[in-house]
């Protein structure tokens, strides 16, 4: 189960960072990585993770389709964040090294209300809020992103 995990995982990474036009092309960028898979299974995978071929000006390309993908994500994210933590300024968000990039930009596309910006680094993210009356809410609300688990 945790190679099909690290499997999707890069598979949200590639779309989201490249225009992939097909499964081809989608299997090569995984090959890339060190996945080897087959058509079959990625084609599963793409389903289950809510991922799906447009039509765009530019041509045919993979998005993660907000509505059919989002609960998985929301899970994936949830196993990225290792810590929150608050002070009188600010938001923290400890995260496994290398993935605060990746969870910070999933909470940008949450467009929260109460959250100004996000700054990454490598493994950690700086909230900022709007005021710092809500950190205490942006904290719950983040708490149960991390708390949620894979069925």
């Amino acid at each position: 189960m945790a190679k099909k995990k690290e499997r999707q995982f890069a598979i949200k990474q590639i779309v989201q960072e490249e225009r992939i036009a097909n499964q081809t092309d989608l299997l090569s960028r995984l090959e890339g990585r060190g996945y080897s898979t087959t058509q079959a299974t990625l084609s599963r995978d793409l389903h289950e993770m809510g991922i799906v071929r447009i039509p765009t000006p530019e041509g045919y390309r993979y998005i993660i389709s907000e509505q059919e993908g989002n609960h998985t994500f929301v899970k994936i994210v949830g196993m990225e964040i290792l810590g929150i933590y608050e002070n009188e300024n600010a938001v923290i968000v400890k995260t496994i090294t290398g993935r605060a990039k990746g969870v910070a930009l999933f909470l940008d596309q949450l467009k929260h209300n109460h959250i100004l910006a996000t700054i990454a680094g490598e493994n950690a993210i700086m909230i900022v809020p709007d005021t710092i009356g809500n950190i205490g809410r942006i904290k719950e609300d983040l708490e149960s992103i991390a708390c949620q688990k894979w069925s």
